[in-house]
């Protein structure tokens, strides 16, 4: 798949994340947007179809597609498939981090709450922390970024939760432990707590991993309106304008500090 296609699957499935790649340099792009297209493609295979059987099988081919990667076989004959191999394998990525990603997802197809608070703050790792890692790791960050990122990533897998809510309601998933607004606003501060955390051992994460943890550019926004005004996240009225979200992204992009 030729690198303009795939940037234009990414950008019109995943905008927010393309947008904080438009500055990186084309070596990163390359890196990271076959790893956003394949979290795209996980992210759609629940909501395709009614049918849950039909959509476990297309989690198992990507699923398939990981165990191919890892034994070194050719990559299977899908326009994502092969960026990916490509990427995973020359950046030795973990393959275990994909699956848990593959596996996170199934909770999408049923309509089964989340267990306890540890089963919601796992799915968010599984998710939003493997793969923010995932493209670290892709742009070189050393085991010792691995914290800070993850803090990242919570912070800003929360805040797209948050504005996600409405929706994921309307489809008839509970999307939330405890939906109250008291515990909405103190999960929002827990995630400006894990975002603070993450920017206080920015040191560890090195220049050219930026582009990773950019994508994660409004969370703090949205986390400090949910925890000043947790009836927001119901009402859908969560996300900055977009005049303000561009803006925040040019100039964190500009000064690199994420």
């Amino acid at each position: 798949m030729l690198m303009d296609e795939l940037a234009a699957l990414v950008q019109q499935g995943d905008p927010d994340r393309y947008a904080a790649t438009i500055a990186a340099p084309d070596a990163a792009r390359a890196a990271l947007w076959p790893l956003y297209a394949f979290n795209l493609e996980l992210a759609r295979a629940p909501w395709v179809t009614q049918e849950p059987l039909i959509a476990e099988m297309r989690l198992q081919f990507w699923a398939d597609v990981l165990d191919d990667i890892a034994a070194g076989k050719p990559a299977r004959p899908h326009q994502v498939a092969a960026p990916l191999a490509q990427i995973w394998q020359a950046a030795d990525l973990p393959v275990a981090l994909g699956q848990a990603m593959v596996a996170a997802r199934r909770w999408d197809i049923y309509r089964a709450p989340f267990a306890d608070d540890a089963a919601f703050r796992a799915h968010l790792q599984a998710t939003s922390g493997n793969l923010m890692w995932l493209a670290a790791l892709a742009l070189g960050a050393p085991p010792q970024a691995e914290m800070p990122v993850r803090d990242m990533a919570f912070a800003a897998g929360l805040a797209n939760w948050l504005v996600a809510i409405p929706q994921l309601q309307v489809a008839g998933r509970i999307p939330l432990v405890d939906g109250r607004d008291a515990a909405v606003a103190d999960l929002a501060r827990d995630g400006l707590a894990h975002l603070a955390r993450a920017r206080a051992q920015r040191h560890l994460v090195p220049a050219a991993a930026t582009p990773a943890l950019l994508t994660g550019w409004q969370a703090g926004a949205i986390l400090r309106r949910a925890a000043k005004q947790p009836q927001l996240v119901a009402q859908g009225r969560l996300r900055p304008s977009e005049f303000a979200r561009r803006g925040a992204l040019v100039l964190r992009a500009l000064s690199g500090r994420w």
